[in-house]
């Protein structure tokens, strides 16, 4: 089985530029389970249901989500409406866990899909995610096949951290939030497909996918931060390809994308 996934989706440019590369990606991959990130996907602050939707329907299969889950109440209205396509961190305590994950069939396997957030250097208080992972695959040991992670994190530490200490138990750990691509990427000793941080999808000339001199401003002075997404056209596409073996649920293979791509949508 062929997973991509695509990391932290940043407003306006990246759901256009997955409408337009999408298709391409699919047939030179042969992909068959499309994972995104989309805890910006919203003009850069969490999900609105249309945005969601937009993103199904051009090809996205499961979205999770992370720190930005809140910023807008759509994201819980979704939750509690039970959207199958929606997921957000399983160990935010103000939600049943169960919202935090999602078992779907593809090519007759299982694939239960985690979304976690981290702890460390973040400013939310969720709940401990080793302990919160350990709890659904319990729940779930019978229930897949294959098993992705998606680790909502700013510490490279805890990331790596939960590698390993899901090396063996799950098919891949894929680290976001930090919107830059490591080279990390690896198979772990017992078959988990690892890297610290998928990247983003959004503006190449940006921090974060924001105009770099409303980020630097920020610094510099000390105020408060004003939010606005770059408008360069040149829209960087990180991603990576987890090839999996269907029999028995190891990573055989991850390779990263990092691209640059012209918006012509």
């Amino acid at each position: 089985m062929n997973i991509l996934f695509f990391g932290d989706l940043v407003g306006r440019p990246a759901r256009t530029a997955l409408k337009q590369i999408l298709p391409a990606y699919k047939k030179k991959y042969k992909i068959d389970l499309v994972i995104a990130n989309a805890d910006n996907l919203a003009h850069g602050k969490g999900v609105t249901k249309n945005t969601v939707k937009e993103m199904i329907e051009c090809g996205v299969d499961v979205l999770t989500c992370g720190d930005h889950t809140w910023d807008t109440n759509q994201a819980l209205e979704m939750l509690e409406e039970g959207v199958c396509s929606f997921i957000c961190p399983a160990n935010y305590p103000v939600l049943d866990y169960k919202k935090g994950y999602k078992i779907i069939e593809v090519n007759s396997r299982k694939v239960l899909i985690v979304n976690l957030i981290g702890r460390v250097f973040l400013k939310d208080h969720p709940d401990c995610p080793f302990r919160a992972i350990d709890k659904i695959l319990e729940d779930n040991a019978e229930n897949f096949d294959i098993a992705i992670i998606d680790l909502h994190s700013e510490a490279t530490s805890e990331k790596r951290a939960l590698g390993f200490y899901l090396s063996s138990r799950v098919s891949a750990v894929l680290g976001t939030h930090t919107h830059i691509q490591t080279a990390d990427e690896e198979i772990l000793d017992e078959g988990t497909a690892y890297i610290s941080d998928v990247g983003m999808v959004g503006p190449k000339d940006s921090i974060l996918g924001c105009k770099k001199e409303f980020v630097i401003n920020q610094m510099m002075t000390q105020t408060k931060f004003r939010y606005e997404i770059s408008d360069d056209e040149n829209i960087m596409i990180n991603a990576v390809v987890v090839k999996i073996d269907d029999e028995n649920g190891k990573a055989k293979s991850i390779k990263r994308i990092n691209e640059v791509v012209k918006n012509a949508l």
